[in-house]
């Protein structure tokens, strides 16, 4: 290793017969260019001063290398409590100077690191301890603020700064008085004064009552404040201890409210138990009478359940063979052409087959809410089109549409998915049917069909009549009609019966009205996925 160090024979001895490490740094080369024997041994016989090798020392307060390198040459010096760590030994403590200088034009730093002495020791103990102090301080769940005589904070731990809504280091150097409401009318600086006067450990509020902290926004928070002090070369410093005790005195109030409460509580109880006690004696007799008159009312209750159910069964069978014969007749007469009168009896006919198909949708829709509410109706997922399904159901309700009425179909669901094919179509089929129904001639009727995060959207959309908000809160239950439509035919069970089919299917409806604006009325179902949605 070729020596950059002065050729002076003294210099060299010196330099070699050190007791402690020395060398030569070059920094633009990141490398030792020459150690002393001390040094050597310090790191180790194999040790190589090779570019980029990592120098092991690192400060006591954390700085890496590099950080100190740049402080020497920046302030001219460095020094300070050290660690040498040489790979595969134990660190070793001591203190570090670097001292930066020029030589042949070329920038050199000179290393010397000495190992700890009893005084360093104590420095680094020191330091360690101010070190922790510091921690506990910044870290404490209370507030810890250090003031001079003066009332001026000198230091606010980070915890402080929260409770008073204060950003970091923001508190430093402000008047203690900033924290304290109505400071001026409180004579703060002369209670101030009085402490600084005969400092003691104390609590503050003790006989003045309940205290309250400012914060930066102007608004208030009651607080408990313990006061410390101490002697720094001579100067008065005051500590306050700090710790918000909002929950506290809202669990006290709390608690207050409650006890008065539960007093009020037990002399109405005790009232009232002299109330009931009487009138107890009274009712009891009423009770015996009554009960025998409910037992009577419900086995009457019973009975009109199960006639309901007999009407229900018998209506769908006493009549729809009647009816069914009926449609039969109207067929085979409209077979016999001939006469003046052939037209009139054609439309006599289609008049019978209209009436014939009204009461048979009465009798299904009676049918469909029996079978609901004995719980005789599931939901059988299957495989099904979206689109297909739209277009059959479209087909069915050709036949309702009034002069110059069209419906707009528009389905994007991109494959197949599983749902109850019946429930959906009958759903379908009777919001159609309510559309055409409450629409009029020329009108255009939408229908839209989404398939979109394992949900079905459907939306039927009209230019009709429209529902008044006040309809619009009881369109759901059994039998309703909106008084609008009270001279259209109807029963009032078509939404109801959406609204259980789509409980049996986890789905739900949502209407959008105004009168004589149309409606829309969106429907949502879950499906399963299916590989192609």
């Amino acid at each position: 290793m070729s020596s950059p160090f002065p050729a002076d024979a003294l210099s060299q001895l010196l330099f070699a017969q050190a007791p402690e490490f020395l060398g030569l740094y070059d920094a633009a080369q990141a490398r030792f260019v020459q150690l002393n024997p001390a040094a050597l041994a310090l790191l180790g016989p194999n040790a190589a001063a090779k570019p980029g090798l990592p120098v092991p020392f690192r400060a006591a307060t954390g700085e890496a290398w590099a950080d100190l390198v740049q402080t020497a040459h920046q302030a001219g010096h460095y020094a300070g409590l050290a660690e040498l760590r040489p790979a595969n030994q134990a660190p070793v403590a001591g203190r570090l100077e670097l001292t930066p200088f020029r030589q042949e034009g070329q920038e050199l730093l000179l290393v010397r690191f000495g190992e700890q002495g009893r005084l360093q020791q104590a420095e680094r103990e020191l330091a360690q301890s101010v070190r922790r102090f510091e921690a506990v301080v910044t870290n404490a769940t209370i507030g810890i603020i250090v003031c001079d005589r003066q009332g001026r904070i000198v230091s606010a731990n980070r915890m402080s700064e929260q409770l008073f809504g204060y950003a970091a280091g923001a508190l430093c150097g402000q008047q203690i008085e900033v924290l304290v409401p109505n400071a001026r009318g409180r004579r703060h600086e002369q209670l101030r004064e009085s402490f600084n006067a005969a400092p003691s450990v104390r609590a503050m509020g003790a006989h003045s009552g309940d205290l309250e902290a400012l914060r930066k926004d102007g608004s208030v928070f009651p607080v408990e404040v313990s006061l410390s002090y101490f002697y720094l070369d001579e100067q008065l410093y005051v500590v306050s201890y700090v710790l918000d005790i909002t929950y506290k005195k809202e669990a006290e109030r709390e608690l207050i409210a409650q006890r008065q409460r539960v007093e009020r509580l037990n002399t109405e109880l005790e009232q009232k138990v002299a109330d009931r006690t009487h009138a107890l004696t009274a009712t009891l007799a009423q009770l015996e009478q009554r009960t025998e008159e409910l037992a009577k009312a419900l086995a009457a209750e019973q009975e009109l359940g199960e006639l309901k159910s007999r009407f229900v069964s018998m209506a769908s069978h006493e009549f729809r063979t009647p009816l069914t014969a009926v449609m039969n007749a109207a067929t085979l007469i409209e077979k016999y052409p001939g006469g003046e009168q052939q037209d009139k009896r054609v439309k006599h006919l289609q008049r019978i087959r209209a009436s014939v198909k009204h009461l048979n949708d009465i009798l299904e829709e009676f049918l469909s809410v029996g079978r609901i509410e004995e719980g005789r109706i599931e939901a059988r997922p299957s495989e099904l089109d979206v689109a297909d399904l739209l277009a059959d159901t479209l087909t069915d309700v050709q036949s309702l549409l009034k002069a110059g009425q069209t419906i707009a179909p528009e389905v994007s669901c991109p494959g197949p998915l599983r749902l109850d094919a019946s429930l959906l179509r009958k759903i379908l089929v009777n919001l159609l049917s309510n559309a055409i129904k409450y629409s009029g001639e020329n009108s255009v009727v939408r229908v839209r069909a989404a398939c979109q995060g394992g949900q079905l959207v459907l939306t039927v959309q009209d230019e009709g009549v429209g529902i008044s908000r006040e309809d619009q809160e009881h369109l759901f239950e059994r039998f309703f009609r909106a008084r609008n439509v009270s001279n259209v035919p109807g029963t009032g069970l078509g939404l109801y019966i959406i609204a259980k089919y789509l409980e049996l299917m986890n789905g739900r409806i949502a209407l959008q009205s105004e009168l004589n604006h149309g409606t829309t009325v969106t429907v949502t179902i879950p499906y399963d996925h299916h590989p192609a949605d």
